[in-house]
């Protein structure tokens, strides 16, 4: 009985440290569906406009207010012949470089002169964006054309109130220090001076005419591409731009704007031609052989050497290492725990 009763304190730390790890357990899944809002908390300047709510669960695609079921129009939809215009092969290597060395002289402005801008030439730009590929067809884009003097300033008092934080308190040093080299900081005069402000929204889910949803399949990825495409053909008239995600003003600024909750801003473009003062960075880009990889690549070869279960092999070896290595520091901090009891 004394044997026992010397041995019940230990029993009941084991039993403790047990009941505690079954616990911990239990409670992973609660934790992991709480995370996002977790993050948001210890890094607020990840805000709602940033998430791409592309993932479809079956939830919601039995969901009675979304209705995937269109129209017969659409289950119907004509496929016609497609031709295109094709070039000799020196005239594709002459229109590539043309297009190349206009493109490579694009550069972030932050100096925008406030001269006018003709609209129809905004207008043909956009209509160049809209072009973009989308996920099913879904084109969940929106660009909202901004001129008037007083809410382009109504813009940039939101802008530089939040950018203000971000830089002082949600970007952290490092971050403020990488864009220290681009001499940018909350001030954005060009959000007043720019003739037109274009702010992108992507549109998380369509809303047909009988009211119900319509799933907007990668939606953030569509209009990225749309983004990408806009951002050609304003260099193509000779306008600059400087392409700004103004982090944590989106709702703010779909308010003003009086968008509808399905779209979250995603960019905001100040358009015009540049300032005659305007001077960028001295920036240089990375060459071909940095972006771009060929059977002929050597980095290439080493890797098709290797068949693909060789390389999964080793992904899963290095999988097994960092969980050996965990379970090591658990059982350390148990005996740490025991120890401390004792």
């Amino acid at each position: 009985m004394a044997v026992f009763s010397s041995l019940t304190p230990v029993f009941v730390a084991v039993l403790c440290v047990i009941i505690g790890f079954l616990f911990k357990i239990s409670r992973r899944k609660e934790t992991r569906s709480k995370q996002k809002l977790s993050d948001q908390t210890a890094r607020p300047w990840v805000d709602e406009d940033l998430q791409d709510d592309t993932e479809i669960s079956s939830k919601h695609n039995e969901d009675d207010n979304v209705d995937w079921l269109h129209t017969t129009e659409e289950e119907n939809l004509l496929h016609i012949p497609y031709t295109q215009t094709q070039y000799s092969a020196s005239e594709m290597l002459e229109r590539s470089e043309k297009f190349y060395s206009l493109m490579n002289l694009r550069r972030s402005v932050r100096f925008i002169s406030p001269d006018p801008v003709p609209k129809e030439v905004i207008d043909n730009v956009i209509r160049t964006a809209g072009t973009a590929p989308s996920g099913a067809h879904t084109e969940p884009w929106t660009f909202v054309v901004v001129s008037d003097v007083d809410v382009k300033h109504k813009i940039r008092e939101i802008v530089e109130e939040e950018e203000e934080i971000n830089y002082k308190q949600r970007m952290g040093d490092k971050w403020v220090h990488d864009l220290k080299k681009l001499r940018t900081d909350w001030v954005k005069e060009y959000l007043d001076v720019a003739p037109y402000l274009i702010l992108v929204f992507k549109q998380t889910y369509g809303v047909l005419p009988s009211g119900k949803k319509r799933t907007h399949y990668y939606n953030e990825i569509s209009v990225s591409i749309s983004c990408g495409i806009l951002l050609a053909a304003l260099q193509n008239v000779g306008l600059v731009t400087v392409t700004t995600t103004p982090l944590n003003c989106g709702p703010q600024l779909r308010s003003l704007l009086q968008r509808p909750a399905n779209e979250k801003l995603l960019m905001l473009l100040p358009v015009g031609y540049p300032a005659s003062d305007a001077k960028v960075p001295d920036l240089k880009r990375k060459d071909l052989n940095e972006i771009m990889y060929t059977e002929e690549s050597t980095e290439y070869q080493e890797l098709s050497r290797y068949k693909p279960h060789v390389l999964l092999t080793q992904e899963n070896t290095q999988i097994k290492d960092l969980q050996h290595e965990n379970r090591g520091k658990t059982a350390q901090a148990s005996s740490k725990c025991l120890a401390f009891l004792k």
